[in-house]
């Protein structure tokens, strides 16, 4: 314990360093305990910087703009699915069903359904929220650079800005069968070309004679998903001083999460180490045939756990309904009797050995589970648009099939 207030007090320290918007975050959760096991010192903590990489600053007129964007279905192929879709505010930005329903959806979260006719798979893999991810790939020292962030389950790519086109491009997700994959975003330009409303926008954020471009498309939609954070969770109010933010199950459990192992791949400021690893998570019945991750390998990327406790189901095919159910796998995932909770295409040779560093997991451990809790912030941004510059429904069409 003595060492522990010694990290603490350095977390104290280097929270008082830091720009004020940014400290709840640089003295967040596990680069304290990451201190500890690998005897990294927090004050070599560098003040996180969540404006955006040089070239694309963020601004209240680029945030405004890819607000819009986001909840506007004038995005997708058939106009009928926007981003918040599948990350609605409601469910921490992420959704509460196991694989999305992006094109030809209607409904919201575990009630939305594909119409009548649908010819559009489901998307592949659990809808991650976009809560914090302004700072995805910051390491245990705090280091972190926004033109390389680490982005989706299989880091195909880097930087929210390169991220945010993606799905645009996606058959199942936003596209459809309206246009080939390399026509969709020029495609999705030309209508927000022809939208003056958008035209004022895009000129009022980015300047120029042509701001309406791909580039910034993808940097405005960057904007606002940089200015969604949800870092003052109570195991920050904690390590900031106030004892009173957890409960006595959260210390305990903040104790058994270092303890047991965890640590070793949900380490940093965001309870990840970006790294990918081989879990053998099973497969979702609903896809035809086995995700296997990447390069084939089954490699998936260790999501965050910052607000885990609202974001339902997990893993990177959603097939755990709650905490007990990920923590009961890991407790039986490298067993050696029949590897029942394993991805039956993964053997047990191919599991990551930090797997076996794992030590008494019990999906009955209730101070592990609060402490998890413990990481929840509900004061993030849940503001929906009263319209958007389309003139179609906002956020696609979610408001049907309740």
């Amino acid at each position: 314990m003595k060492a522990f207030r010694e990290i603490r007090r350095n977390a104290v320290k280097a929270f008082r360093e830091t720009r004020a918007p940014m400290r709840p975050l640089i003295c967040g959760v596990l680069i304290l305990l990451a201190a500890a096991v690998h005897g990294q010192s927090i004050d070599r903590a560098l003040p996180v910087d969540a404006r955006g990489p040089a070239d694309n600053p963020t601004t209240p007129a680029k945030v405004a703009l890819g607000r819009l964007l986001f909840w506007d279905p004038l995005l997708s192929g058939n106009r009928d699915v926007a981003c918040a879709s599948c990350h609605h505010p409601r469910f921490g930005y992420a959704e509460n069903r196991d694989l999305s329903i992006g094109v030809n959806g209607v409904g919201l979260g575990d009630r939305r359904r594909f119409a009548a006719g649908n010819t559009i798979p489901f998307v592949k893999r659990n809808s991650q929220t976009i809560l914090n991810v302004a700072f995805n790939g910051i390491d245990d020292t705090g280091a972190y650079t926004a033109a390389k962030a680490p982005m989706f389950w299989d880091v195909r790519t880097q930087s929210l800005e390169e991220q945010a086109l993606e799905p645009i491009k996606a058959l199942e997700e936003m596209r459809g069968h309206a246009y080939p994959e390399d026509r969709a975003v020029p495609a999705v330009v030309a209508r927000l070309n022809g939208n003056p409303e958008y035209q004022r926008l895009f000129i009022a954020a980015f300047g120029g004679a042509s701001p309406v471009n791909a580039r910034n498309l993808g940097r405005a939609l960057a904007a606002f998903q940089r200015s969604l954070t949800a870092n003052n969770a109570p195991f920050d109010r904690y390590m900031r001083g106030d004892r009173a933010a957890m409960t006595a199950s959260q210390v305990r459990g903040m104790r058994r999460f270092e303890r047991v192992g965890c640590v070793n791949c949900h380490s940093g400021p965001m309870f990840s180490d970006f790294k990918l690893h081989v879990l053998g998570v099973p497969d979702n019945p609903r896809l035809t045939e086995s995700d296997s991750g990447v390069e084939r390998t089954y490699q998936f990327r260790t999501a965050s756990l910052r607000n885990v406790e609202l974001t339902a189901p997990y893993m990177h095919s959603g097939v755990f309904q709650s905490l007990e159910d990920v923590l009961e796998f890991y407790d039986d995932v490298d067993s050696r009797r029949s590897g029942r909770a394993r991805n039956a295409n993964v053997s047990r040779e191919q599991l990551d050995p930090l797997l076996r560093r794992l030590r008494g997991v019990d999906d009955d451990d209730v101070d592990l589970i609060a402490f998890l809790s413990a990481l929840t912030d509900r004061s993030f941004d849940r503001t929906v648009p009263d319209r958007v510059p389309s003139g179609l429904a906002v956020g696609g069409k979610i408001q049907q099939g309740k």
